[in-house]
């Protein structure tokens, strides 16, 4: 019998897109990015999409928008899509300057600082570091308070539960806090050299 190579499982990928706005735009903005994300919601693959709302104090606000696909083909197909096109003409007018995208395919998405441009993901051992700092305390505590009143629905059930509840909180909560107050070490400011 022969067996034949298995083709590897493609991987999610999310693509983040920054803009500067214009400020006075920033309504229309908001809800121009709303249906372009809306519209990639219909594409084969999509796995979602937010938008990083600007800091409206900002002198030059800074938008941040997440695609997030299945694989890179899907994602490939919605950025070089009509519906695509037709969503940046009407954001064209609302932003100005060079749009920065980066596409993320594993912990970087967690380390996005949405105030700033967008940079190079920090090097690996310190996103390692700082997602473990955030997920060690976080199991700890869910284990030790929500883990035993979930006991009578059974192990899988209870660690389902346990590890969704650790997901939403690093992604909504502990990593944007984290990302922010250790943002000096994650991406330290080389000295422009003599």
């Amino acid at each position: 019998m022969n067996a034949q190579p298995v083709a590897p499982a493609a991987a999610p990928v999310t693509m983040l897109v920054t803009r500067r706005l214009r400020k006075a735009a920033l309504p229309a903005f908001e809800a121009t990015a709303r249906g372009m994300i809306d519209a990639a919601s219909s594409f084969a693959g999509h796995m979602g999409g937010h938008l990083i709302v600007p800091d409206r104090e900002a002198v030059t606000p800074l938008a941040q928008i997440l695609f997030a696909f299945d694989s890179q083909a899907h994602l490939d197909a919605w950025m070089q899509s009509r519906e695509r096109a037709a969503w940046l003409e009407k954001l064209a007018p609302l932003t100005f300057g060079d749009t920065a995208m980066n596409v993320l395919t594993g912990l970087e998405g967690w380390f996005a600082l949405p105030s700033q441009a967008t940079r190079k993901p920090p090097p690996r051992h310190k996103m390692a570091l700082v997602t473990w700092l955030g997920i060690f305390p976080l199991v700890l505590l869910l284990s030790s308070i929500v883990a035993p009143r979930l006991a009578p629905l059974g192990s899988v059930l209870s660690v389902a539960v346990v590890t969704a509840l650790v997901v939403v909180a690093m992604t909504w909560l502990v990593m944007p806090l984290l990302t922010r107050l250790l943002a000096g070490w994650l991406f330290p400011i080389k000295a422009p050299s003599p």
